[in-house]
């Protein structure tokens, strides 16, 4: 869909960081999927009958947003599961298996769902997800099919990457010494055409044992396709548990998983890494410095599912210590770590906004940061670092001429959100606007826009 003509976007303010840069208005001019150009407003000519022109009026244009980890299968479903006695996370995983049981039998509804989910990510600016779809024997392939059917669907407005994803253990008891049929289902799925991902949840295994063999039975597949692999990890807040990234990191050693092949190892939730040492974050930068593992938080999960109090009476966690603190985890560890949404109206997130930029807000708050340099960290999370956290954009090739990969330079992918009446970078951060307009490999993909009217002003409805 890339225009052969290409695309100017006019007047357009960057997020810089340097101060006397902020209100200066831009022309970026795309071709062939890419930034050709970056002008001042008003001092180059363009050939203005070839291009498609868009005219920003000094909206704020950032790089396009990026879901990281978030689960197409299951969103939307709060209304059809069990009404939430306790909210806890037993309670989310029984629920949502038997409203699972009936996708299905409604493979319409799955898609309606999915689809809601696709459209109302592009809009909010989205140009690039990693989506997760279960296999298993209790929807087989059903919501794989979904997941690739609608990956082509909208290849040419979204990018959007299939996971196939054992939610439910390998092994079917503690007593298995080779995996179950869920792993038969799962090597099925991965030979699939448009399958990009293999990731699986090794806690849900009967034991650590069996969890650590999930992990290599997921890489050896991983090795064997040509494939990521992304795991849901170290989901607690146990100052006792032994942390997997560990074994993940020793494996990916054993099979001289390095940078250069292309492929990444992401892990998501990894709430227990917050309780790391200084000692124990060197260690682990030392190690992402060499091979290629990615961290991605999930704010919204984390925060209602982790550090609940004890029904003895021991008190929860605070809730910034539920989730990774994205901001300080740079500042004080050099550690990128991505921000997704995860889960949308599900038992496992009944709240929060499918948007990634209020992940940003939140943080804000959350991580307690008032530093514009935190909150550019906040706004790399959801957009850039997410993008490198499902390897479709390398670190080396992120930095643009501010140094963090939010200003773009000539030769990025021309993948951008304006978000019109933002007063500036920043409050695209501490107050994102509704109205934005998505482009795609240089092309407009999605536009929305509130219409408002109140009643002190009168009149007809403002569009």
């Amino acid at each position: 869909m890339t225009s052969s003509k290409g695309t100017v976007i006019r007047n357009a303010r960057l997020p810089s960081a340097e101060r006397n840069s902020e209100t200066l208005a831009w022309d970026i001019t795309c071709l062939d999927g890419r930034v050709q150009s970056i002008t001042l407003s008003g001092s180059s000519i363009h050939d203005d009958h070839q291009a498609t022109l868009i005219d920003a009026e000094g909206g704020v244009l950032i790089p396009s947003l990026c879901h990281s980890h978030i689960h197409l299968d299951k969103c939307f479903i709060l209304g059809q599961c069990d009404p939430l006695v306790t909210g806890s996370l037993s309670e989310a995983l029984q629920v949502t298996n038997k409203a699972k049981a009936e996708f299905p039998k409604d493979v319409g509804d799955l898609y309606v769902r999915a689809t809601r989910l696709i459209q109302e990510s592009v809009e909010s600016g989205v140009t690039a997800m990693r989506a997760f779809v279960e296999v298993d024997t209790t929807v087989g392939f059903a919501c794989l099919d979904m997941g690739l059917q609608l990956a082509k669907e909208w290849a040419e407005v979204c990018h959007i990457q299939i996971v196939a994803f054992a939610q439910e253990t390998l092994h079917e008891s503690m007593a298995s010494t080779e995996p179950g049929p869920n792993y038969n289902l799962l090597c099925d799925a991965v030979s699939r055409p448009g399958v990009s991902v293999v990731g699986s949840a090794p806690w849900v295994e009967p034991d650590r044992t069996h969890a650590i063999r999930n992990v290599e039975l997921i890489l050896s597949l991983a090795e064997k396709y040509g494939l990521h692999a992304d795991f849901h990890l170290d989901y607690n807040l146990d100052p006792d548990a032994t942390p997997m990234v560990w074994d993940v990191l020793q494996r990916m050693r054993q099979r001289s998983w390095c940078r250069s092949s292309g492929k990444r190892v992401t892990i998501g939730h990894a709430t227990r890494l917050g309780l790391f040492s200084q000692d124990e974050w060197a260690e682990l930068k030392r190690a992402m410095d060499i091979l290629p593992l990615e961290i991605v938080g999930l704010p919204q999960s984390d925060i209602y599912m982790m550090g609940r109090a004890d029904p003895s009476g021991k008190a929860g966690a605070p809730l910034a210590g539920r989730t990774l603190d994205a901001p300080r985890v740079y500042r004080d560890h050099g550690v990128r770590v991505a921000l997704s949404v995860n889960n949308v109206e599900n038992a496992f997130t009944p709240q929060g906004s499918l948007d990634p930029l209020t992940l940003a807000s939140l943080g804000v708050a959350l991580f307690q940061v008032g530093t514009e340099s935190d909150w550019r960290v906040l706004l790399r999370s959801v957009s850039t670092t997410s993008k490198e956290a499902i390897g479709i954009m390398d670190r080396k090739s992120s930095g643009g001429s501010q140094g963090d990969g939010l200003f773009p330079c000539i030769g990025d992918p021309a993948d951008f959100v304006v978000l019109h009446g933002a007063r500036g970078w920043q409050s695209v951060v501490l107050s994102p606007g509704f109205d934005r307009t998505t482009f795609y490999k240089g092309n407009v993909v999605a536009r929305r826009k509130a219409h408002r009217w109140n009643a002190n002003t009168g009149g007809e409805v403002i569009e």
